[in-house]
């Protein structure tokens, strides 16, 4: 069973040739709010009968700083999957984010496998280091792997001049082995 909730819906339809909108939406998208929209899909997937309970998270870009967002502000997850999520450590903090994700780190409720590229400048190589480091100190069970330059950012989409089918298909291998280990 798999949901996709649009966390941008108040928004209206976004273009998604329109950068500038897409971007400018997801700067406004208080982490509240999403926080609030993941645990009602959780609550949506857990009342169909046919769902074990048991719950995944993954999340790319954006969507992957909102599933480290979320299993730090959620009981509900057996294991989440960052790819390359930015701005989990941010330049600056707004109303809309006023806590930096990294610094909700010790009350990740599940495992958590991210999976970035070291020619990203969002998360930049720095960025995974210091969130690993206080996976770490926090003593959170996490797996990483970093692919080497040129992978960087979007190296899933192929649809995009960023894919790059071998961290792809590694990725895909390394998220299924982890959910299939966490959500049994």
């Amino acid at each position: 069973i798999a949901i996709a909730p649009d966390l941008y819906w108040r928004h209206g339809a976004l273009d998604p040739s329109d950068m500038r909108a897409v971007m400018q939406a997801m700067g406004g998208l208080p982490d509240a709010q999403a926080v609030g929209d993941l645990e009602g899909a959780a609550s949506l997937l857990k009342n169909i009968p046919t769902c074990s309970g048991k719950l995944g998270c993954i999340g790319h870009c954006s969507g992957g700083r909102h599933t480290v967002l979320f299993a730090c502000n959620s009981k509900s997850l057996g294991a989440a999957v960052d790819c390359y999520g930015g701005r989990v450590i941010p330049d600056q903090l707004t109303p809309a984010m006023p806590k930096a994700v990294v610094d909700m780190v010790p009350n990740l409720g599940c495992p958590l496998l991210g999976l970035f590229g070291a020619a990203d400048g969002n998360p930049n190589p720095d960025h995974v280091a210091r969130l690993e480091a206080e996976l770490k100190r926090h003593t959170k069970q996490h797996e990483f792997k970093s692919y080497p330059a040129p992978v960087g950012h979007g190296f899933f989409a192929d649809y995009r001049p960023s894919y790059n089918q071998e961290a792809a298909v590694d990725g895909w291998e390394r998220i299924f082995a982890f959910f299939g280990k966490h959500l049994k």
